[in-house]
């Protein structure tokens, strides 16, 4: 990478701010090897979205290419609310140890888990991987206060968990975001007035979100849900390479 521009500081991998999450929808092994030939140096996790994990016939495969390239993966949420649906947590553990997975999304979204039993779930299953919590609705129409978010927010990782995820849904249209996708802006900064962002992973699929989120926070916030697509791009988002978030880092350029 060259060398010349004067651009924001980037920690390297692995890194603790500035977190790229990127939602895998069913890329084929050969595409995550092209992505990651181009971007590995950006993507800091890989969640594989949803159930996709359970019907990826050459999963074992898919996994190897991104171990290749130093990049964690961690199963999608659904699987984790549906094994507790059918009382199948330990059978869902067995098979995350035996693909070789040390973290797991612990959420509440598609199945209504009561918020004790959710906890007692992060807590459980932080003492055997790094846990990711998701905290927020996916039903658009649905409006939590702010004071519930830190709250729950607080919960979940004194239970445990290493980061909240902060939902916005793969459309970006629910939790953060009005359905028309604008950011819930009041929200948003009640959250991070009360907590310390560095633990929070912003979903942020689109890129108008993510242009807030990096003029509001700067370039070492954590996004999530960032389609495959779009990693490359939101590199130059944090860097200031794009018009969008040039006067940002660049001043009055």
């Amino acid at each position: 990478m060259p060398d010349f521009l004067p651009l924001p500081d980037r920690s390297p991998k692995p890194r603790d701010a500035g977190l790229t999450h990127v939602i895998d929808t069913g890329l084929s092994t050969s595409e995550v090897d092209g992505l990651l030939c181009q971007s590995a140096a950006h993507v800091d996790t890989v969640r594989l979205g949803w159930g996709s994990a359970y019907v990826t016939e050459d999963l074992d495969a898919k996994l190897a290419a991104y171990r290749a390239h130093d990049v964690p993966v961690m199963l999608g949420g659904t699987l984790t609310e549906l094994a507790w649906l059918h009382h199948r947590v330990d059978e869902l553990c067995a098979w995350i140890d035996e693909l070789g997975i040390d973290r797991i999304e612990v959420s509440s979204g598609a199945v209504a888990i009561p918020h004790a039993e959710k906890f007692a779930l992060i807590e459980r299953l932080a003492e055997r991987y790094t846990v990711y919590a998701e905290v927020g609705e996916k039903d658009p129409g649905a409006l939590m206060a702010p004071y519930r978010w830190v709250q729950l927010i607080r919960e979940a990782l004194a239970a445990g968990a290493r980061m909240v995820v902060c939902e916005g849904r793969a459309t970006g249209t629910a939790g953060l975001y009005r359905p028309d996708g604008e950011a819930r802006t009041g929200l948003i900064d009640e959250i991070v007035h009360e907590l310390d962002h560095a633990k929070l992973i912003f979903e942020a699929p689109r890129k108008h979100q993510q242009v807030w989120l990096i003029e509001r926070y700067g370039a070492d916030v954590n996004l999530g849900n960032v389609p495959p697509a779009e990693v490359l791009s939101l590199e130059t988002l944090r860097l200031g390479l794009r018009a969008d978030t040039l006067a940002r880092f660049h001043g009055g350029a």
